[in-house]
């Protein structure tokens, strides 16, 4: 009997989204004139509720936010929403950030460009929080680290946000959008055979095995695909090719992160050079795809649609 041994990676950690709030407090003298009656009371409630909203509504516009990722920055966008520091990438940002000063890696931000921006909040993604809560713990910088891998969790997050900063009609919008995608996809596929998947993800050097927790992974159980992988609770695990091939997937997706280009070189070395996966289903029939990186990133971005279409594609072609 073979033994399946796969190595965790790092747990997935949980969203913790800091809700900002905000009070006023207000006093009334009352009049000593006999014909101040209840009208004239009622009128000076509805004043004091009309300037406690003004007053709320200013705080929640008086922001500075730096976003240190391309995926929220793409959502800032989306959420019409301005910020003052944004990610250094080859990536195409939104326009509307065009000379903005740029922060540096999404990994590792120059903390000395972020605190010269004197940000109210700084925002990442939990796939990194890990690595980035204590620096910014450090520099004493408020910093919210939004839940990406999956959809149900990044429209979650769309929703959060846009009520703490006066755009929960947009967010509204933009999950409705993304539920109704899904829902047209399960309509597409109701009634066809499973596929069984595979998801590797590449980084230069070495792949890891995608499970359900991924994003990737989340997008093929939303186009009705079965990863072959199941019951783990972490995102990416260690691979054992000879465990996989018993498994013989439908389909494998390979994806890439980091160097696209030298990830894809270095998976078809592979699939040359040891000769397990020629005993593949999906390699015999030709039903492995290279995953384009901007659509298929390791997190969640604005492209949800774009990505479900072309999953279907991948998961049922004739």
């Amino acid at each position: 009997m073979m033994s399946f041994k796969l190595w965790r990676s790092t747990a997935v950690l949980a969203i913790t989204l800091l809700v900002a709030g905000c009070s006023s407090n207000t006093s009334t003298e009352n009049s000593s004139a006999e014909n101040s009656g209840a009208n004239t009371s009622k009128t000076t409630e509805v004043s004091v509720t009309q300037a406690a909203d003004e007053v709320k509504d200013e705080v929640k516009e008086d922001y500075r936010i730096v976003s240190t990722t391309v995926a929220t920055t793409q959502f800032f966008d989306l959420l019409d929403l301005d910020l003052v520091g944004i990610p250094t990438s080859v990536k195409e940002l939104p326009k509307r950030y065009d000379g903005i000063t740029k922060i540096g890696n999404p990994m590792t931000p120059n903390m000395e460009v972020v605190k010269s921006l004197d940000p109210t909040e700084v925002f990442s993604v939990t796939t990194l929080e890990y690595d980035l809560a204590p620096v910014f713990k450090n520099a004493a910088i408020k910093s919210t680290f939004l839940d990406f891998t999956s959809l149900a969790k990044m429209n979650a997050a769309i929703l959060d946000i846009g009520k703490r900063y006066n755009r929960e009609e947009k967010a509204q919008t933009i999950v409705d959008g993304y539920n109704a995608k899904v829902e047209e996809i399960k309509q597409k596929v109701a009634g066809k055979p499973q596929p069984t998947v595979l998801i590797l993800l590449g980084v230069p050097g070495s792949y890891l095995v995608a499970t359900e927790n991924s994003y990737i992974g989340d997008l093929v159980r939303l186009v009705g695909g079965k990863n072959i992988v199941q019951g783990e609770d972490v995102e990416y695990l260690a691979s054992n090719t000879e465990y996989l091939q018993q498994s013989n997937p439908d389909v494998i997706l390979r994806a890439a992160h980091g160097m696209p280009e030298e990830v894809v070189k270095m998976f078809d070395q592979e699939f040359q050079e040891n000769d397990i996966w020629k005993h593949f289903n999906a390699v015999q029939q030709g039903r492995v795809y290279d995953l384009p990186e901007e659509l298929f990133p390791t997190t969640a971005n604005m492209a949800v649609a774009e990505a479900l279409d072309a999953m279907v594609d991948m998961l049922y072609a004739d």
